[in-house]
């Protein structure tokens, strides 16, 4: 590879894609630029739902002693990283999504369902039919960092740099912003194409995975490097 490929995304899941890219032979530096902390939080009373609806890893990862009171209701989970760790915690899984929460709401079939969301402080708002109805608790919260030296140094060379998320794009973009980066110097490996939207335009490239998962995202990558 002639290029360096950086992953931005926060711990454990930065963990995990590297594991993954040294897995494919693809070097990755991980430089994270968020954290993810657990919130206090109470669960609904009663626990009258048809489902529990999870946007991200990171709410099991963080919903504490809680989430073990939910492995009653079926999980819907908004994608198969999602889907396998709620698995492992004991929840049955109903449907996996494969572009999002919104996708997975409007493919429910057309009859009422009461969900409980399980979120994080920054998440994506939903539009619901009239038989769909939401409570959402927030489980934990995602807070930016600013961009290490180490990563800006690197930025001024011919650099991959994943993005997983709008928020991360959005974060990454300000941040570039901010010191000076010249975007035509970066390329973007993207999670699907709102995460493109958010990071806006002006980079050397910016190439969306065909599938919003970590492998589709790395398989992007191999060719990008090529």
């Amino acid at each position: 590879m002639t290029s360096h490929v950086i992953a931005i995304r926060p711990e454990p899941g930065l963990a995990q894609t590297l594991a993954r890219a040294q897995a494919l032979g693809i070097e990755v530096t991980g430089e994270p630029m968020f954290k993810v902390e657990p919130r206090d939080w109470q669960l609904p009373d009663p626990l009258d739902f048809d489902g529990v609806l999870i946007g991200s890893a990171n709410a099991i990862r963080h919903g504490g002693a809680q989430i073990s009171q939910l492995v009653h209701l079926p999980a819907f989970a908004v994608g198969r990283t999602t889907a396998l760790l709620a698995k492992e915690h004991g929840f049955r899984i109903a449907r996996t999504g494969q572009g999002g929460l919104q996708d997975l709401l409007d493919d429910l079939p057309d009859k009422p369902i009461r969900l409980l969301r399980l979120a994080g402080s920054d998440h994506v708002p939903l539009v619901l039919r009239k038989n769909q109805r939401i409570v959402e608790r927030i489980v934990y919260k995602s807070s930016a960092l600013t961009m290490p030296d180490i990563l800006a140094h690197t930025l001024k060379n011919d650099a991959v740099v994943m993005l997983h998320s709008a928020r991360a794009a959005e974060h990454f973009t300000s941040e570039c912003n901010r010191i000076g980066i010249d975007r035509r110097n970066v390329r973007l490996a993207v999670f699907g194409p709102r995460v493109a939207e958010a990071a806006g335009s002006g980079w050397l490239e910016t190439a969306v995975a065909d599938q919003p998962s970590d492998a589709a995202l790395l398989a992007l990558v191999q060719k990008m490097c090529k």
